[in-house]
């Protein structure tokens, strides 16, 4: 973006859609699974048969209002279910079952931290559930498919204010939104499978000779990745400022109002679709066949009751106490389970930082492998304490520990039963380490004199040295005593 403006502030506010993650749909008892046959997940209420009545799902607004509560907002007392018209074949029921003018929740805030350093305060106007609607498929050439698997699924709509005036801010956001979702075990936020989905509403502030132009509102529909998100904000701040700058006075949001857009993958650019509907458009008017939510403070106060640390505190905490840098804190506070498990393993007597660095080495590249979390390769906080334990009592070296870990996701078990079966046990019997050590240094004279000599490459190969007893233990010597060895009989 090329200007001699005096200023541009772009201007953004983001609306996230989040599938919950509830058994069955928001209205009738079909499942909510990812995945399944076309088709399959459906009743005459979730494709529109006449006569039909929804029955709310009450783990839906459970999970609803927790979000709400963890991002600060007021939960409402009373709130009801509209209808919204709705002509596309995803529902065919011609409406969806949304909230208008009393969302469960509004007036919230989402602090999120920025790579460059501060938190950024996001406010919240509202997170408001529907249901969601089914997916169009283009896979045929000559005809668009529908299927409705996912017509009726619980969706949480959280709409931001414009707070965001970069791209920076609102990557920071949308991450921060995903990990809430899934610390608090109301989403998978899995991208992939279509559990969340961005919609940011993008204009620019230009202030040019004292005057401001404000840029037409332009919302981009149905992002489903960071990377969409990212390049779409980063591409509609540039088109909108050269689209401006060719006629200032008559491309500004007061004569051109607002329009909606969609995302070119392909081409990594925007493309018009509609001009933007208002709430007038939509038709809403309260649903005849469902009553209204009604929340009272015993319902608020249990919910509030399943919320707990929220992730940002407890990275915090990790920093603070446990003496964890930054990105060990971050990483092991991705979702609630992998933060237990750590705090559990140190509640039954394991350093912190020797569980951190077995679940931030080996359990990770596991993890990664599976694509799962730490917590979902099943091992317990009690094997990680173990294993913990005796690697800081000796028991074990490092490299032993990775290949016991390995076995226990695996095979299960405890650390002493897999290093006894596998043989990894380390060797207390001084007069054996000596040997090791003995043999590393008859077998490699070189690098033995160069270390004697104290020569520039002195510290290299000792680390050769140390790899070569170790070897020849079979990783079973203590490093330590290895290292203590070398030391006393290489000394110059």
């Amino acid at each position: 973006m090329t200007t001699t403006a005096e200023s541009v502030l772009p201007v953004i506010g983001l609306e996230i859609h989040v599938e919950l993650a509830t058994a069955t749909k928001m209205f009738c008892r079909c499942p909510n699974h990812f995945g399944d046959a076309p088709n399959t997940n459906v009743c005459p209420v979730c494709i529109g048969m006449p006569g039909v009545l929804p029955v709310m799902n009450r783990q839906a607004v459970e999970f609803s209002m927790k979000v709400g509560l963890a991002l600060g907002c007021t939960v409402a007392s009373f709130t009801k279910w509209d209808r919204k018209s709705y002509y596309y074949p995803d529902l065919p029921k011609n409406y969806q079952i949304s909230q208008y003018d009393l969302p469960l929740s509004a007036n919230g805030v989402l602090e999120v931290p920025l790579e460059s350093g501060g938190v950024k305060s996001i406010r919240v106007l509202r997170a408001h559930l529907e249901e969601d609607a089914g997916k169009n498929v283009h896979d045929a050439p000559s005809h668009t498919g529908v299927d409705l698997n996912r017509a009726g699924v619980p969706l949480l709509e959280i709409v931001s204010e414009p707070d965001m005036h970069s791209v920076e801010e609102v990557m920071a956001y949308a991450r921060a939104m995903q990990r809430l979702v899934r610390w608090l075990g109301v989403s998978h936020a899995n991208m992939q499978m279509g559990h969340m989905r961005f919609e940011p509403n993008i204009n620019l502030h230009i202030t040019r000779g004292g005057k401001v132009y404000k840029t037409p509102i332009v919302e981009v529909k149905n992002l489903n990745s960071f990377r969409s998100l990212e390049r779409t904000v980063e591409y509609e701040i540039a088109r909108q400022f050269d689209w401006w700058a060719e006629d200032p006075e008559q491309r500004v949001f007061e004569k051109v109002g607002k329009q909606n857009r969609g995302f070119d993958d392909e081409r990594q650019i925007t493309v018009f679709q509609r001009e933007k509907e208002e709430a007038h458009d939509y038709r809403y008017f309260p649903d005849p066949d469902l009553v209204p939510v009604v929340v009272d403070e015993p319902w608020r106060s249990r919910v509030a009751g399943q919320i707990g640390e929220l992730p940002l505190a407890r990275r915090a905490r990790y920093v603070e106490s446990l003496g964890l840098a930054f990105k060990e804190a971050d990483a092991l506070t991705q979702d609630s389970a992998t933060g237990d498990l750590l705090d559990g393993a140190i509640a039954l007597g394991a350093a912190a930082k020797r569980v951190t660095n077995l679940m931030l080495g080996r359990l990770a590249a596991i993890a990664n492998e599976k694509n799962v979390t730490l917590a979902e390769l099943g091992v317990s906080a009690g094997q990680l304490a173990e294993l913990a334990k005796m690697i800081d009592g000796g028991q074990l070296n490092a490299n032993a520990g990775d290949k016991v870990l390995a076995a226990m996701v695996e095979q299960g078990g405890t650390a002493a039963e897999i290093a006894k079966a596998m043989n990894l046990l380390a060797v207390t019997d001084s007069s054996a380490v000596e040997a090791w050590v003995d043999a590393a240094i008859a077998a490699n004279a070189g690098p033995a004199e160069q270390v004697r000599s104290g020569d520039k490459k002195a510290k290299q190969a000792f680390g050769f040295l140390m790899g070569a007893a170790m070897k020849l233990s079979g990783g079973k010597a203590p490093p330590a005593a290895v290292k203590e060895l070398l030391e006393k009989k290489l000394k110059a």
